[in-house]
């Protein structure tokens, strides 16, 4: 094979030919005056050797040394006419004049034969990035079109394959990508431990929750959500969104979080915790806002009640299928400040299933927010079974995968319908009272009656008479009428409650010796196993206390 009709063809050698023949300047005009190049001006002034133009230097002598990996292949088989030393030295002598298929196995193992194909079809140059090959170093590959001159068509063309060894590039790119995992991994870490380990399982719910990181950078997000048992059989449901992503909007939202489980300790209207955060997020940082919904289910109620500070509706399906968005009232984002928060409420009876999310389930960048809210709510009304199956269709309608770019939370709570024998696990008996010297004798009968059908144990039955007979009077002796007594159980406790009037809340106090009155809230509080008080909407309070039932009975 001659190497020199080869390389005379490679890129450019003919222009550059041309151009020199071009710039000649003949010896008979080199006379006074005549037109001379700088750089050949500067040569015949110079003492020094002159310097050889490029079209001058000996190709393969320089191919042989440069440390890049060179070979030359040429017809439709690319058999090997040439490889460089630097070749050999990297993966073996190579037999010149076979196929490359059989002669450079290397080039076969990266798939880089069919580029070669490309590569004499379309007479233009192909580069690949960063192959590992099997002596384990890594090489970035340009093929590049030789002998592709009119005057040798049909007679095959060739190509310049130029391996550049990338091995240290390659190396710090997967260790800076391992790094990246590393982060990224920790970061999910602090995300879900800023979020709830377990949720709590009230008595009258069943909940399932969903949290999915978004992208594949290392900033974490501030989505987030809690469920709390307020006692009494009520249960607090929250779910938010910091704006902006980092380990900030992380900090902000762990915050938040905090202070929502010691807010709903005060048992207070969703509207008032909003408030409460409100004030709070200004003094976290001024410039970081946040959304979020705070919801409170009252198995009493049948209802959901529920404050907004700029989140997106909750949803709610009926036990019939139909679907019901609570996007009113709703307030600016908390950290805004100057607003008054106010508190609705959306059905939710036996059987209905709600769901409460953050934006990345809905928000494309592509398409307007409430046609990803009302695309959620068609999957809804067509998703049925438990709220983590539920929960995990809602994801994959919303086409939420691993690389979404953005963080998603979503809440499912369903209230279930409970018929026969599980039916008659929870149940609810009530007795207005009137006042007078009466009701405390006639609500002591009514909870001997109600405890005895229900068949609570015995011990259980004189406590329960007893707390009700202490909150009644209670009632009697601080509070006005209108004043109700509520017993209430579940599988797992027996709740007694008592509304009335008035709107100041007890406080259990240590009574002494020589009082009279004062002993009614500490004997509950001893006797229960929990018992609290809360403001009613319109005025008027109620006082609780709960029993958990042997183990026997739930």
């Amino acid at each position: 094979m001659n190497f020199t009709r080869w390389s005379a063809r490679l890129p450019g050698t003919q222009r550059r030919t041309a151009a020199q023949t071009e710039h000649t300047v003949s010896p008979d005009l080199r006379g006074e005056g005549a037109p001379v190049p700088a750089a050949r001006a500067e040569q015949l002034t110079d003492d020094a050797p002159p310097v050889p133009a490029v079209d001058e230097l000996p190709v393969r002598d320089v191919l042989d040394r440069v440390p890049a990996l060179v070979a030359l292949v040429h017809g439709p088989d690319h058999r090997v006419a040439y490889v460089n030393d630097s070749y050999t030295a990297a993966f073996g002598v190579r037999p010149i004049g076979e196929p490359a298929r059989e002669a450079l196995p290397e080039l076969n193992e990266l798939g880089l034969l069919p580029l070669l194909d490309q590569v004499l079809r379309s007479a233009r140059s192909r580069t690949v990035k960063s192959r590992k090959t099997s002596n384990g170093r890594s090489y970035t590959f340009t093929c590049t079109p030789v002998d592709t001159s009119p005057e040798t068509e049909g007679q095959g063309g060739g190509v310049l394959i130029f391996a550049t060894d990338v091995t240290d590039h390659a190396e710090a790119a997967e260790r800076l990508r391992a790094s990246e995992r590393s982060q990224r991994e920790t970061a999910v870490t602090l995300q879900r431990s800023l979020l709830p380990q377990e949720l709590e399982e009230p008595d009258d719910l069943r909940i399932a929750a969903t949290y999915q990181p978004g992208g594949t950078e290392a900033a974490v997000g501030g989505d987030w959500y809690d469920v709390i048992t307020l006692g009494g059989g009520r249960t607090a449901l929250v779910i938010g969104d910091v704006m902006g992503r980092g380990v900030r909007a992380a900090a902000v939202m762990g915050q938040l979080r905090t202070a929502v489980r010691a807010y709903a300790r005060l048992d207070l209207p969703p509207h008032e915790i909003l408030q409460l955060l409100d004030g709070l997020a200004t003094e976290i940082d001024a410039n970081q806002i946040a959304t979020c919904v705070y919801a409170i289910h009252d198995p009493n109620e049948g209802r959901l009640i529920y404050a907004s500070a700029g989140h997106l509706p909750i949803l709610v399906r009926d036990e019939s299928g139909t679907v019901v968005r609570a996007d009113e009232p709703t307030g600016p984002p908390l950290g805004t400040g100057g607003w008054l928060h106010t508190s609705g409420s959306v059905p939710l009876g036996p059987g209905s299933t709600a769901v409460l999310y953050t934006d990345g389930l809905v928000e494309r960048r592509d398409e307007d927010l409430d046609e990803g809210i009302a695309s959620l709510e068609r999957a809804l009304a067509g998703a049925t079974g438990t709220p983590q199956v539920v929960c995990d269709r809602l994801v994959r309608s919303a086409g939420v995968t691993a690389d979404h770019d953005d963080d998603v939370a979503v809440l499912v709570l369903q209230h279930p319908a409970r018929t026969g024998p599980n039916g008659d696990l929870f149940r609810n008996a009530a007795l207005e009272l009137l006042g007078g010297v009466e009701a405390a004798p006639r609500a002591r009968a009514f909870a001997s009656g109600v405890l005895t059908s229900w068949h609570f144990p015995a011990d259980l039955q004189d406590l329960g008479i007893l707390a009700a007979s202490e909150l009644v009077a209670n009632s009697l002796q601080h509070g006005t009428p209108p004043m109700r007594l509520r017993l209430r159980r579940t599988d797992r406790r027996l709740i007694i409650e008592v509304t009335d009037g008035d709107d100041h809340l007890p406080r259990r106090r240590r009574a002494e010796p020589a009082d009279e009155a004062g002993r009614g809230i500490a004997i509950v509080a001893t006797i229960a196993s929990g018992w609290g008080s809360r403001r009613t909407p319109g005025g008027g309070k109620a006082v609780w206390c709960e029993f958990a039932l042997p183990r026997a009975d739930g």
